[in-house]
């Protein structure tokens, strides 16, 4: 498998990327990199990953955001793991993820597994990777081989886990410059970003704006939506502060079922965050409306390309954690 650093310069909207091949070097993935070295890590993640959904449908969801936030800031390495300590600012604090982004205890109960069975062997950067893929199944979704192989880093960045990741009432020219600089194109954002919200929930304060705001002329006044939308404001005062961790499921038909339903959702004009309904109502979405329409049409379609966005998300490499990473004994810590 070819292994791709892809670095991008941004200017405006229009972004060009220039893919460097490092398939040669000493650590590259592999589907067969823990065959020797701890050939049941795939099993052990796959049944703790089914105890966990079971336990909660929701976590699915809570993992693979967590997923999502980690290859964003400067690769898949684990950095969205850190903890904050004296010498090292964590990522945890950051806008986006404080008070929001969870799973991190799930992380720490199948690390202690794994390590229990081949210590100092799997990285956080793959564990969560693969535990991103298992979640997906476990509620409905398409199967994909996950490359293993990450290091972990000895770092985080604040800073970028700041400005990196998309925010639910981002504009669409924005969210695709973000989705750029990392690699990925249009259709890998409307899969990863709406496809990974037709499960989980979302708090108040991130789509408070969209349902006091636009939600009645992107549904064009329906009564259905109507009605609908009198619930979200019962659960979402207008008031800021006011009920801001209330939560409801973006996707109010299949909120547990990881399906086409969400697309089907934004055509009606239903979306439950503004960055999603822009897919395909904004002035800028011409590209954006033809996929959305083609996934709310063809599921196999979307599952296709999820799968295929997934492992290219998780090809996001630290360049630096390839060279001086580690296998983190906690995720948490860096090794002393």
């Amino acid at each position: 498998m070819k292994l791709l650093l892809v670095i991008c310069i941004v200017h405006a909207i229009f972004i060009p990327c220039f893919s460097f091949d490092v398939s040669g070097m000493d650590l590259p993935l592999t589907l067969d990199y823990y065959k020797s070295t701890c050939p049941t890590v795939f099993d052990v993640i796959r049944k703790e990953m089914e105890c966990i959904v079971k336990e909660d449908p929701r976590n699915a969801a809570i993992i693979i955001r967590l997923h999502f936030h980690d290859c964003f800031v400067q690769g898949c390495d684990g950095s969205v793991l850190l903890d904050e300590t004296e010498s090292l600012k964590g990522e945890k604090k950051a806008s986006p993820n404080i008070n929001s982004l969870k799973g991190y205890k799930i992380i720490d109960r199948i690390k202690n597994i794994i390590e229990s069975e081949c210590p100092g062997v799997v990285s956080c950067a793959d564990l969560l990777t693969i535990s991103a893929r298992d979640a997906t199944i476990l509620v409905g979704g398409p199967y994909w081989d996950v490359p293993v192989g990450r290091k972990d880093s000895k770092t985080a960045s604040y800073a970028l886990a700041t400005t990196n990741l998309p925010t639910p009432d981002e504009g669409l020219i924005s969210i695709i410059a973000k989705f750029y600089y990392q690699g990925l194109s249009v259709e890998d954002m409307v899969a990863l970003i709406v496809g990974a919200h037709t499960i989980g929930m979302a708090q108040c304060r991130n789509f408070r704006s969209r349902i006091y705001g636009d939600f009645r002329v992107t549904t064009a006044l329906n009564p259905v939506s109507a009605t609908y939308l009198a619930r979200l404001q019962e659960i979402c005062p207008e008031s800021s502060g006011e009920g801001d961790r209330n939560v409801t499921a973006m996707d109010n038909v299949t909120p547990n079922l990881f399906d086409n339903s969400i697309y089907h959702t934004l055509l009606r004009g239903e979306g439950l965050l503004s960055s999603d309904q822009a897919m395909y109502t904004s002035m800028f979405g011409i590209q954006t409306r033809r996929i959305v329409s083609k996934y709310a049409e063809n599921p196999v379609a979307f599952f296709e390309q999820f799968s295929k966005s997934m492992v290219k998300m998780g090809n996001i490499l630290n360049s630096k954690s390839l060279v001086d990473g580690e296998v983190r004994r906690n995720c948490r810590f860096v090794n002393t």
